[in-house]
């Protein structure tokens, strides 16, 4: 059984605390990158706050880590200039980060995935490119399609979770299934058929 440490008042302060450090983390990351003039995109949860807020705030989540796509020809000077401003470049396992800190883990991390690249070998999409990028706030991220496409691309637990607060208050619907190649429209007509889980 799990004993209960905070309540009331600190509980709250824990929790606001706890989104505080990811939005503090993306905030000194982009502007390290846009200082540097690197391109970049801000992907996953942070990335569907984004399009979410701008219909519904209601449905917004929280995230807790900070998603990345570089050009692969940039993670040098991305090195450069997050290291100039306290992160530590890792690379373990084919997974590329920026630990938060001396003392940080993956946990506290800036993942990257590298554009035109799949994230894994049996993903059937690559990365989308750099190409196009949309304005959020003081950083970019991608257009809401390339998004949506990456989302169905990993379909993992929380993507399916993503897409399915997408379509739930009507972002996607059953007129995207055509934007997509088969394997995508199979996926995303899975969640449309089932959109409680």
């Amino acid at each position: 059984m799990i004993e209960v440490q905070y309540t009331g008042d600190v509980l709250w302060r824990r929790i606001e605390q706890a989104v505080e450090i990811v939005k503090d983390r993306q905030r000194r990351v982009v502007a390290a990158l846009n200082a540097a003039g690197i391109r970049y995109a801000v992907i996953g949860g942070n990335a569907v706050q984004h399009w979410v807020a701008q219909v519904d705030v209601s449905v917004v989540r929280n995230t807790r880590d900070v998603d990345l796509i570089l050009n692969e020809h940039d993670l040098a000077r991305a090195i450069a200039a997050l290291e100039a401003v306290g992160f530590r470049y890792r690379r373990s396992a084919g997974v590329v980060m920026f630990l938060d800190g001396p003392e940080a883990g993956a946990r506290d991390a800036v993942h990257v995935v590298f554009a035109g690249r799949p994230v894994q070998e049996e993903y059937p999409e690559p990365v989308p490119d750099l190409e196009e990028l949309v304005e959020m706030a003081e950083a970019t991220t991608l257009p809401f399609e390339k998004l949506v496409k990456m989302k169905l691309t990993s379909f993992r637990r929380k993507d399916q979770v993503h897409l399915l607060d997408l379509i739930s208050i009507g972002m996607v619907d059953s007129s995207w299934l055509g934007r997509f190649s088969p394997i995508l429209q199979t996926r995303l007509q899975e969640l449309l058929d089932d959109p409680e889980g």
